[in-house]
């Protein structure tokens, strides 16, 4: 069997909390990001021309349901800016490309600039195991672009612990497509036999490394409705549990 030298990682509910900034938000008397999103395109328009908030929420809504039919179905996940395309071409409407463009950056910056917090015990787990394995993220960009994420993670000091990052936008498919984590077995070098991947979602971070012939651990600390129908090598309930896990795939492989 190969040896595994090699580690990837959903960045979602496996590093960051997601959604964990939307109390920050709040104690701010912040929107929610979703209506704020919602907030940022109807005044766009508005300011361009009268209209309706509720239409351009319907719009949103729209365009929102779109991106995920043909996130899960076709492994892809649109851009901010070609999301808001398709809205503005539901709405017979146009932008000016300055006013687009900032709309587009607000969006893409949210969790930056009130960013959500990390999972207890990650910082830790990935020093323990950085150097003696390689280290990549996989993860999708359902908002945030790949970009904004290395600035994320760099904000936390986690960047430096990566060898590698295959982000949805900038390969140009989403998990669990091989796509994605041939990205990170080639900015690794290594082949993905000799992969672990680590994640909170039995169907992506699982099942679909599995069948490229890589080994997954499930991480339920954050999100574990997936325990119960997983076919993971192993269940981590806690970060610092996590190397230890490494370490024994490693050693039965």
């Amino acid at each position: 069997m190969p040896k595994i030298k090699a580690v990837t990682f959903d960045l979602w509910d496996t590093i960051v909390h997601d959604d964990s900034d939307e109390p920050k938000r709040k104690a701010q008397g912040l929107l929610s990001k979703k209506a704020e999103r919602r907030r940022l395109v109807w005044e766009a328009l508005n300011l361009e021309a009268p209209t309706d908030q509720a239409t351009a929420g319907l719009a949103y809504d729209v365009a929102d349901a779109a991106f995920n039919k043909v996130w899960h179905d076709q492994h892809v996940t649109w851009t901010i800016g070609e999301r808001l395309g398709v809205l503005l071409k539901g709405l017979g409407r146009s932008l000016p490309e300055s006013v687009l463009a900032e709309v587009v950056r607000q969006h893409e910056e949210m969790e930056v600039t009130i960013r959500p917090d990390l999972i207890p015990g990650i910082a830790e787990a990935l020093a323990a195991l950085h150097g003696r394995y390689k280290i990549c993220i996989v993860s999708d960009a359902i908002v945030s672009p790949g970009r904004a994420l290395r600035r994320l993670l760099e904000s936390y000091d986690l960047a430096r612990h990566f060898d590698g990052f295959a982000f949805s936008d900038e390969v140009g498919h989403s998990k669990p497509h091989r796509d994605m984590f041939e990205s990170a077995a080639k900015q690794m070098g290594v082949r993905l036999d000799e992969i672990v991947h680590v994640g909170d979602r039995d169907h992506n971070d699982v099942k679909g490394p599995q069948a490229l012939g890589m080994k997954a651990i499930l991480f339920v600390a954050t999100r574990d409705t997936d325990r119960s129908k997983t076919s993971a090598d192993a269940i981590c309930e806690r970060h610092a549990d996590l190397p230890a896990a490494v370490d024994r795939l490693a050693q039965a492989s």
